[in-house]
Parts: structure tokens; C-alpha cells; sequence
């Protein structure tokens, strides 16, 4: 099958490698779609330290089952599925207390130890597949994986019903962070970002309030609720600078392992603000599968080019230039698409 091989940080190609073969309780599952996302750059870049090179990068993935193992009959082949890219052992303390996303040996497939989806044909544990709605979109169907981080977000926050939010980033994070406040009782919702053509996207799925710069935005008193989607420093430290007494800072975005940002302990404590952060997916992926069926993003508005693998370099250039929304390689095709 062909493939996108990370072999060491910054150097990548396209190549023959064997097809994935499903063990007895497998899924390989024929790629559809594939979606690129910041933490894929990061782990091209070399700064995500869980990554074991070389690679096959992709974890946000939808598709149909090809084959499966010995022992599985959940599914069958043809069965359209999303796939959950989280590994964990699942004997150490923190999955036998519930939270395998923090497992001491953690895996992600196409991010940590385990190949990803930017290729043909992936394998994963049964316990990983999901049967998608029949009426879903399939290529869509990728925005599953990071529908299910966001709905873990909201898990985390403390929430109360009439609360206002303000968003940094209008890239995919950001736009379903957005998009799901109102679902969790947000009365306002404002995103800011330094690009328009982001806003723009951002507006398209519905949110009323955006801006480039929370400079342009008046909340006496601050957000009551702030989540950064960009993992970059400047953004986090304007954004808890914005956070009302008593409000939530939310670390969302993914940022570079050695990045740093500043904060004041002093407001912190005098003003109660409770700082938060959300790694990768927990109990949530059962639950986006049924809210991307139900409707929850308007997802047609949230991918804006399919590429071919033969254009994986071509999409990672241009997420870095922040040109488009969601941007993914689609194995089955042969030519790019500007979809929206």
C-alpha cells in the first residue's frame, strides 16, 4: 500500500509499504479521508515528544472495513467506520482509574509510537472502530476524532448555563469549540483570530461575534469562560489576561513541548480563575459519532480542500500559510479538490 512515511523530523515521502494485515481482534480499515491538524505539523516538526520515528502520520480518520481479524464479528467488511486513534495499556494507575488518556505508556496512532491513517489502509483494535450513521458523509466523518476532543473539552469545564465565551483561533479547534457553546448553555460566543479569511470561516458556521483582536471586543470584566485553541504563547497569555474573577482558562490548542508562557499567580489566586487544560479524547468518541450524525458542526463548511497523497506536502504548506479550514488527504483520490 502507499503511504506517508515520517522518517525523522522535517523529511517525509510518499512510499510502497506493507499493506496493514489485521491480527485476530483487527480492524483494517480502507482510508477515506484523513484530516490534517496542528498536532500532525507538530509531529513533522519534530516537537511532539511522545513520537517515535518513522512514521505514518494521520489520526483523524474515517473509511470502510476491508478486513478483519479471526476473532471479530462486530464488524464486516464494507461497514463505514471513524476510528479512534487512542492507545493506552491499560494497567497502569491512571486507565485503571479511568483516565487512560494520561496512561503512562500512552499511544496515538500517526502521533505517538503507532502508524497512522495517511495512508491506503490502517489497522486498529476493534475497541477503536466506530460504525458511522448511514445517512454521514464519510469523507466528513473524519471530523469525528476532533469533534470528540472538543466534546472531552466541555467535559472538563466547569459549566453554568448563561455564561459568555470567547474563543483564540478560528481554525477547526476553535471553530467546534465554538460551535458547541451554545449546546452547553453559552450566551454569547466571540472568536478571535489574526486572520480574516479565518473569521470568515467562523461566520459561515455561525458564530456572530468574531474579531482580530479581543482589543476590538468589549466585555466589562472579562469572559467568563476563555479557551485558547492556537497553543501559541502570545495567545495564551492575552487570553488569561481576559478571564473574568472567577472564570475558567481553558488550555486547549496543542503547543510546541518546549513553548512557555506567562502568567500572574498573584491574580490566579486573589481572583479565583481556574486554569484547565484537555488532552486528546476520554469517553467522547461514542458521543461525537452520534452528534456529528445529529447535526452538531456544519461540516460541510469546515473542509475546504481534499488532496490526494501524492499533495500531502502541498496541504501541510498551506495549513502552515493558515489558507483554508480543514484540509485533508483523501487516499482514494487521485487530484485535489477545492471543496468550499
Amino acid at each position: 500500500m502507499r503511504a506517508i512515511v515520517i522518517a525523522e523530523p522535517g523529511r517525509f515521502s510518499l512510499t510502497e509499504v506493507p499493506d496493514a494485515v489485521a491480527g485476530p481482534r483487527d480492524v483494517v480499515v480502507r482510508v477515506e479521508a484523513v484530516g490534517i491538524c496542528g498536532t500532525d505539523v507538530h509531529v513533522l516538526d519534530g516537537e511532539f515528544a511522545p513520537t517515535q520515528y518513522p512514521i505514518i502520520p494521520g489520526h483523524e480518520t474515517s473509511g470502510v472495513v476491508e478486513s478483519v481479524g479471526s476473532e471479530v464479528d462486530e464488524f464486516v467488511p464494507g461497514d463505514r467506520v471513524s476510528v479512534d486513534p487512542s492507545l493506552f495499556c491499560g494497567e497502569c494507575a491512571y486507565c485503571t482509574a479511568g483516565r487512560p488518556n494520561l496512561c503512562d505508556d500512552w499511544d496515538g496512532s500517526g502521533v505517538a509510537k503507532t502508524d497512522g491513517s495517511t495512508a491506503e489502509l490502517v489497522r486498529s483494535p476493534v475497541r477503536n472502530v466506530h460504525r458511522l450513521p448511514d445517512h454521514a458523509d464519510l469523507a466528513l466523518a473524519a471530523l469525528v476524532e476532533p469533534l470528540s476532543c472538543a466534546i472531552h473539552g466541555y467535559d472538563l469545564l466547569p459549566r453554568r448555563m448563561g455564561e459568555h465565551y470567547l474563543v483564540y483561533g478560528a481554525g477547526t479547534m476553535g471553530l467546534m469549540m465554538a460551535q458547541l457553546a451554545p449546546r452547553a448553555g453559552a450566551a454569547s460566543v466571540t472568536v478571535v483570530d489574526r486572520l480574516e479569511t479565518r473569521l470568515e470561516a467562523a461566520r459561515q458556521v455561525g458564530v456572530e461575534s468574531v474579531a482580530l483582536s479581543a482589543d476590538d471586543v468589549s466585555r466589562p470584566g472579562g469572559w467568563d469562560v476563555v479557551i485558547d485553541c492556537t497553543g501559541a504563547p502570545a495567545a495564551i497569555e492575552d487570553g488569561l489576561g481576559r478571564v473574568r474573577r472567577g472564570g475558567t482558562f481553558q488550555q486547549f490548542g496543542v503547543a510546541a513541548t518546549d513553548a512557555r508562557a506567562s502568567f500572574s499567580p498573584f491574580r490566579v489566586y486573589n481572583d479565583e480563575i481556574t486554569m484547565v487544560g484537555s488532552m486528546a479524547v476520554l469517553h467522547s468518541y461514542a458521543r461525537a459519532v452520534e452528534m456529528f450524525g445529529a447535526g452538531a458542526l456544519q461540516a460541510e463548511a469546515m473542509v475546504s480542500h481534499a488532496f490526494p497523497l501524492e499533495g500531502y506536502g502541498d496541504a501541510v504548506e498551506m495549513f502552515r500559510a493558515g489558507s483554508g479550514r480543514k484540509l485533508q488527504i483523501r487516499p482514494q483520490s487521485d487530484a485535489m479538490v477545492e471543496l468550499h
